[in-house]
């Protein structure tokens, strides 16, 4: 009988080769990361013992051990065009042991255009040519709600899947990993999901496969997921390395179908991911060549793919995904925090204020606030110097880079405040968020705000105060002078 020890390598020789046979297949670098005997930060891992560094490998690539703390890859990352249909015969088929699926049942959660255009329906052929039995769970809204999680929830409880597989943008993978969080635990309530880093260990009952088709929420490899409480008007994330997906396909000919305003408002919410986790307080060096190499390539991609040139969409599908490594490591800030606390808060008066385009509006007003803080605005100029904005100090270039992310929003048709951002996300004179009612709510936004999940990792926490006055410059659109 082989030794702990011998049975490691074997383990690690047999995955080696079937990720080695993937890359040669796709001519792809792959790259592997396991932990050992680390305490992490966010999760009491422990000591991994043989048999958990055994379903760790058939499963995940997890772990990348730095000082005594750990950077997540999180899940097996192909990234190609195509390699839907042989990523799923590969790795749900019974040709490769090393990671091969112990069970045969498989639900899918997606719709939408991904059904239109014809994806769903391939997919789900190939996970039937795989061996696998497919149930569907579809009408995900572009915001997901409790009540969605909670009814996905349900129907996987019936089916009993092994695999949870979710296609498309931000909202159904979001809302299957919130669902998964229900199906491992049917007595978990939705607050207890909401606490940050305190989600109870997953895959005892089902493992997740997300396929990103939108170029922007980077979900596909995250540790966040956002649900909607729309009784209370407030997005809140859901936090945790448990729910990072096990297998991420980031196929861009999924991205080539997207409408020229969701390619808008998906490449700012990466470009906010990109820039928000190069100054956040949790960076290091592993996250930051993430995060400034996403910046340089959406500053390079983003308005071409907007304007049609496929080559830029297929270039910012990745780049999305570099950011969305970048922010699941460093976390993020409170352009997040403001975007979650006001995207549903006036829901009532006929339209969301949809997360990319608050994110796109927010960012310059957090540029000008935090730059308050030296080592923020230092970083800051940094980020100014990759895009290569010029300016002969910090202060210039923070204020050439926040030029620069406005411009960005001109060409991409994105109001720059709430007051002119009308029901269709479009620029307009007055918007639907009338002022009184702004006004009145404001207390309570910026209340939410701070409390946010991402706000600790800000690099200047805001008092209620000056949260009030920054969300009333990203209101009237006003310079930040405080």
């Amino acid at each position: 009988m082989l030794t702990a020890p011998a049975q490691t390598v074997v383990l690690l020789v047999k995955l080696v080769i079937v990720i080695a046979k993937i890359a040669d297949r796709y001519h792809a670098f792959a790259f592997i990361f396991v932990q050992f005997n680390v305490q992490s930060p966010f999760r009491n891992t422990g000591n991994y013992t043989i048999e958990h560094l055994s379903q760790t490998l058939r499963h995940k690539f997890y772990l990348l051990v730095f000082d005594g703390s750990t950077f997540s890859v999180g899940c097996n990352l192909f990234h190609i065009a195509g390699v839907v249909a042989e990523v799923f015969i590969f790795s749900f088929g019974n040709t490769a042991p090393a990671i091969q699926v112990f069970s045969k049942q498989a639900v899918y959660v997606g719709g939408g255009s991904m059904k239109r255009f014809g994806f769903l329906d391939r997919a789900v052929e190939y996970l039937k040519e795989a061996g696998m039995e497919v149930e569907l769970f579809e009408g995900i809204e572009p915001d997901p709600s409790v009540e969605t999680v909670m009814r996905g929830a349900e129907a996987m409880l019936k089916f009993e899947p092994d695999w949870i597989i979710a296609m498309g943008g931000g909202s159904p993978i979001d809302a299957a990993k919130a669902m998964w969080i229900k199906y491992e635990y049917p007595e978990i309530t939705f607050e207890e999901m909401c606490k940050v880093f305190g989600i109870p260990p997953l895959r005892r009952k089902a493992h997740f496969c997300a396929i990103s088709s939108t170029s922007g929420t980077a979900t596909e490899v995250t540790a966040f997921s956002i649900i909607t409480d729309y009784q209370k008007g407030i997005k809140y994330p859901i936090a945790d390395f448990e729910i990072t997906p096990d297998v991420a396909i980031v196929d861009p000919d999924l991205a080539e179908t997207m409408p020229k305003k969701l390619v808008a408002h998906t490449g700012m919410d990466a470009m906010t991911h990109a820039v928000e986790a190069y100054v956040s307080t949790a960076h290091c060096d592993y996250t930051d060549p993430l995060a400034i190499f996403a910046i340089r390539m959406i500053q390079g991609d983003l308005v071409d793919s907007y304007n049609g040139d496929m080559s830029k969409r297929d270039s910012m599908h990745n780049a999305q995904c570099l950011a969305g490594m970048a922010f699941s490591n460093a976390l993020l800030g409170i352009v997040h925090s403001m975007a979650h606390k006001t995207g549903a808060a006036f829901a009532d008066y006929g339209a969301h204020i949809i997360h990319g385009a608050a994110n796109a509006m927010y960012l310059p007003k957090v540029i000008a606030f935090n730059a308050k803080d030296p080592e923020a605005k230092k970083r800051y100029g940094v980020i100014a110097d990759e895009m290569k904005l010029g300016g002969a100090n910090d202060d210039e270039k923070v204020g050439l880079l926040i030029d620069y992310l406005r411009g960005m929003n001109d060409a991409l048709n994105i109001p720059h405040c709430i007051q002119h951002y009308g029901p269709d996300s479009y620029p307009t004179e007055q918007g639907f968020v009338p002022e009184n009612v702004f006004l009145e709510r404001l207390p309570e936004i910026a209340k939410n705000a701070i409390a946010d999940a991402c706000t600790g990792s800000n690099p200047r926490q805001p008092s209620q105060e000056e949260m009030e006055k920054l969300l009333k410059c990203c209101y009237y659109d006003t310079e930040v002078d405080f």
